[in-house]
Order: C-alpha cells, then structure tokens, then sequence
C-alpha cells in the first residue's frame, strides 16, 4: 500500500513538471531592428536616370556615393542656390561699376509758348512755334565714385558666396551619411535573411524529426505541433527580412537617382573592423577645420558683420559722377556734338529713423548668427563625443553577440542530440532556436551600429566623402 502511494506521489510530481515545462513560455525573436539614418526631408529625393540598364547593376559603396552626390536632389537645389547666391553679388557689383547707356530718338515737335506761360508777345517771333524736327543720339555714363554702403554690401555679397559654396559642400557630407546608411542597411537585410533561411532549414528538419517520432508513436503530438509553429514562425520572419530588405533597396535607388525599376546588387562587403588610431581630441581639432557647415556659420557672421556696417554707412556722404555726349540737330546730316558733365556729393539729412530701423535690424541678425556658431561648436563636440560612445559601445556588443551565437548555437546541438536520443521533448529545441535567432539578430545590429557610428563620426568631423571609404575599409 505505501509502495503504491509513493508510485503515485512520483507519478503527480512528473505530471506537474511535465505541465510546468509545457507551460513555460518560449523566449521571442525580438522583432526591433537597428534604425538607420534618416536625414533631412531636402534630401530624401533625387532626380533618377532616364532609363534602366538591363541586368543587376552592381553597386559598390563608392559607385552608390558618387551617385548620390550627382544625382541627390537636395545637393541640386543647394547648387541652384549657390548660383542665387552669385547673382546676388554682380548686382550688389554692378552699382559700383561704370554704367554706359545710349539712346536714339528722331521726334517732331511744336511748342506754344502762351501753354508754358509766355502771355506776351515779340515781334517776329509766333507764339505757335513747329513743327520741327529734332534728332538725338547720346551716350550716357554714371559711375560711383565712392559709397560706403554698396562697398560693404558689395563684401557681405561676397560672403553669402562663400557661406553658399561651404553649404553645398556640407550637403555632400549629409548625402554621403545618407547613401553610407542606406547601403549598411542593407547589407544587414541581407544577413538577417540569410541567417532566417538557416533557421527555417533547421526548423523544417526539426519539424521533419517530430513529425517521424510521432508516426512512430515515439513523442507526443504536442511535439509535432510545437515544431511546426516553429518552423512557420521562421518562416514568417524570413518574408519579413525579404520584405525590409526589398523596401531599403527602394529608399537606397531614391537617394542616388537610379531608374525606377533599376536592379542591383551591392558589391562591397563591409564586415566589422575596429577604427584606430584616431583620439578623441584629433577628432575635435580636424571637425573645427573640416566641417562645412562651422566654415558656413562663420562666413554667415562675417556677412552679417558687413550688412551692420553698411547699414550704418547710408549716414555717410557717397559722391558719384555723371557725363553724356551725343549729336543733336534737325537731322543726322546738321548736327551737332554736345556733352555734358557732373559730379554730386550727397547725403541723408533726416530719413525719420530708417537708418536706424536698418542697424537695428542688421544687429540682430548678427547677434543671432553669433549664438547659432556657438551653439554649432558644441553641437559639434556632443555629435563626435557620441559617435566614440556609440563606437566604444558597439565593439563591445559585437564582441558579446559573437560570443552569445556561439553558445546558442551550441545550446541548440546540444537540444537537437537530446531530443532525437529522446531524452527530452523538443521545447528546450524550440528555445534554443529562437535564442540563436536572438542572438544572430543582436549580432547583425551591433555590426550595424559600429559601422554606422563610422560613418556618423565621418560626418561629425567633416569631408565624409573620403573618411567613409578609410573608416569603413571594405572589399
């Protein structure tokens, strides 16, 4: 009686385990993956080639860079604006140059002298006097001589130029980040699809073995069933890669201007490389150097400086000259040359606060490109400050996530062995699977996110066009 009673006191432990093992819940792929750059709205567009060549273009990351910087819509425009900037300057020049002019006329006239107010009268001389003809051909010449206020718009002109030409130029670097970005996203695409299709060929064997051991009534169907959800989880999460990877291939062909429809294949294959032999400190100094967009602000402040200056020179007196020589008669054939010439000095006596309304306005703008430049340099300490932690961090998770895929991928031989000796039933299979997914995933986002934080401190320190292809090395 006691023997039975053990037997069955055993018995109701191994049911409760049993259940408590049934019951216990799987770990899940966790499905968040490494966001990349996104960047600003201007340069999200491009204008795409005509036509698409046929076949798969292969595409290396130095061919999708230089696409871009050509075909990017947001470096079009900033070039356009560019162009604006130089118009701006020949005519803040052309008032200070010389300007010649010249006009021909041939008019008949008569002229009443009772309309312009001679009410008297002079023997021999009509009051009504015309028609006659008069023929006029006349140069006419200006020149400023000096003027203060166009001088200094006329430098300030000047260095919108400049802030123009160093915009367009940080515009490459974020549209070099943005393509850099693109092209590791999806090189990460299609790692997560091939270790998804590693996964769905270990499920379906998997699934293969439980539905074998259940035929032969040698494992409960809940097996077979917990292997085929499995196997279609993997299944569902493959077309999701394939998905995502198809969908960054379109973003990427937006970026560069590639023909709508236009396959390709990447062609550079960016694995992790620790960066080295750069300091913290060498960063700092070459980005207050190199970064367009600091140069910019800095040309900015200087034209501002010189709109002030020229705002406080319309007090100032300008002097400016003016000549015009020409023939005049009834005809071509009896004229006569005529000239004439002068020369003014002027001045603003009362303007009702204008000028001060200008220099008011002027230091304002100035005051306000000066805190833009200071809020710039520390922008750019914190953007490379950040990138080193972001790069620190990331090597040390690729060094985890490698050594976590090896032990997973050791837990699941192991699980696999066990289950087919039938040693136990295929849950810890089942979680050791799902822990190499996890694993394989953090793997592939670490790698991600060391190499974008790469190409992140290119674009923190400036010339990203040449850093990214040293930082990022290739093949």
């Amino acid at each position: 009686m006691a023997r039975n009673i053990a037997i069955l006191a055993v018995c109701s432990l191994l049911q409760a385990a049993g259940q408590t093992t049934l019951s216990q819940p799987i770990p899940q792929v966790p499905a968040p993956r490494t966001p990349g750059y996104e960047g600003p709205p201007q340069f999200q567009g491009s204008v795409p080639a005509e036509s698409a060549q046929p076949g798969a273009l292969p595409l290396t990351l130095q061919d999708a860079i230089q696409r871009g910087l050509k075909q990017n819509l947001g470096l079009i425009v900033g070039d356009l604006n560019t162009r604006l900037a130089q118009a701006d300057r020949l005519r803040s020049l052309s008032v200070l140059l010389p300007n010649l002019t010249g006009r021909v006329s041939d008019s008949v006239q008569q002229i009443n002298f009772k309309a312009l107010g001679f009410n008297f009268s002079v023997p021999g001389i009509p009051s009504v006097v015309g028609p006659f003809n008069v023929f006029d051909a006349r140069a006419y010449f200006t020149q400023s001589i000096l003027n203060f206020q166009n001088l200094n718009r006329l430098r300030s002109a000047r260095e919108n130029v400049q802030a123009s030409q160093l915009t367009y130029k940080d515009g490459r670097d974020e549209v070099v980040l943005l393509v850099a970005s693109g092209y590791l996203q999806i090189i990460a695409d299609s790692a997560r699809i091939d270790e998804a299709a590693s996964e769905v060929a270990t499920a379906q064997v998997l699934y293969e073995r439980a539905a074998d051991l259940l035929k032969n009534g040698l494992s409960p169907a809940i097996d077979a069933l917990r292997a085929q959800v499995e196997l279609q989880n993997e299944q569902t999460r493959l077309r999701t890669y394939r998905n995502d990877f198809a969908k960054d291939k379109l973003v990427l062909a937006r970026l560069i201007g590639l023909a709508a429809g236009q396959e390709f294949t990447l062609a550079t294959d960016l694995p992790f490389q620790p960066l080295e032999n750069l300091s913290l400190d060498q960063a700092l100094a070459e980005a207050y150097k190199t970064r367009a967009d600091y140069q910019a602000l800095q040309a900015q402040l200087r034209a501002s400086e010189l709109t002030k200056r020229a705002a406080r020179a319309q007090r100032y007196p300008s002097i400016a000259a003016n000549a015009d020589y020409g023939d005049i008669g009834p005809n071509p054939a009896n004229s006569h040359g005529t000239v004439t010439l002068s020369a003014g000095v002027s001045m603003t006596i009362f303007d009702g606060g204008r000028i001060r309304a200008d220099e008011d306005q002027a230091d304002a703008e100035l005051q306000q490109r000066r805190a833009q430049l200071a809020d710039l340099r520390g922008q750019i300490d914190a953007q490379i400050r950040s990138a080193f932690l972001d790069l620190e961090t990331a090597a040390d998770q690729v060094a985890l996530a490698r050594s976590s895929l090896d032990l997973a991928r050791q837990t699941l031989e192991q699980g696999r062995d066990r289950f087919a000796a039938g040693v136990t039933d295929n849950i810890e299979v089942v979680q050791a699977q799902n822990s190499v997914a996890s694993a394989s995933e953090s793997y592939i986002n670490s790698v991600f996110a060391h190499n974008l934080a790469k190409v992140t401190l290119s674009r923190a320190i400036g010339a990203a066009d040449t850093r990214v292809q040293q930082y990022l090395g290739g093949r």
